[in-house]
């Protein structure tokens, strides 16, 4: 298991988000949202951060619905998320750390569901989110949050996307913002059209 799933990650997916700083208390950015995983300690605020973690690999945990939540532009450097949900929530693309309660059924069946806790997805995944993707590991070990090179690379080179249908937006009323299509490409330049054939002048009688 020490090869598939790094010794951070455990400790960051118990830990307990946004308290207040008990240094920081009375600064505007006070809220512990910040998680080093090279000290893979508690959680700590901008201001620690600044302080005590300033040449370390800091990821920063956000929050919708009351769920914590991560940048896939962050956590993928660091992570294999292959296999895991994303979803798009103020133009960003997200990830859940944690399993979330299943919505009251609407009476249609989903085709994708969550192989741990059942819970239905958007798209052709396994996993719900980060700790069920754990669960899946530990249960199985046909799965890896361990980045080997090439998938490094590949994980560069997509950029904040995982699934190729782009970006799904979460539908279970959480904000997000709207997303706009491509804008067209303008249309060639009148300059580089071909002339028409010139028309000589008549001959005078």
């Amino acid at each position: 298991m020490t090869m598939l799933v790094p010794p951070w990650l455990e400790p960051l997916l118990n830990t307990a988000f946004f308290s207040i700083c008990r240094t920081h208390g009375d600064a505007a950015r006070s809220e512990c949202n910040m998680y080093c995983l090279d000290c893979n300690d508690n959680a700590f605020c901008f201001y620690c951060r600044s302080s005590k973690h300033k040449d370390h690999q800091v990821i920063q945990i956000r929050r919708s619905s009351y769920h914590d939540v991560v940048r896939v532009s962050e956590i993928q450097k660091v992570l294999d998320i292959s296999g895991v949900q994303t979803y798009v929530i103020n133009s960003a693309r997200v990830l859940f750390l944690n399993e979330r309660p299943q919505p009251k059924s609407s009476g249609k069946a989903s085709s994708h569901v969550c192989e741990i806790c059942g819970r239905s997805l958007l798209d052709t995944f396994r996993f719900c989110s980060l700790g069920c993707k754990l669960v899946g590991i530990k249960r199985n070990g046909d799965s890896s949050f361990i980045l080997d090179a090439k998938n490094e690379i590949l994980a560069l080179q997509r950029g904040e996307g995982i699934s190729s249908r782009g970006g799904n937006q979460l539908r279970e009323g959480l904000e997000h913002d709207n997303i706009y299509p491509p804008t067209p490409p303008p249309p060639p330049s009148n300059a580089r059209r071909r002339k028409g054939i010139p028309h000589r002048a008549p001959l005078g009688s």
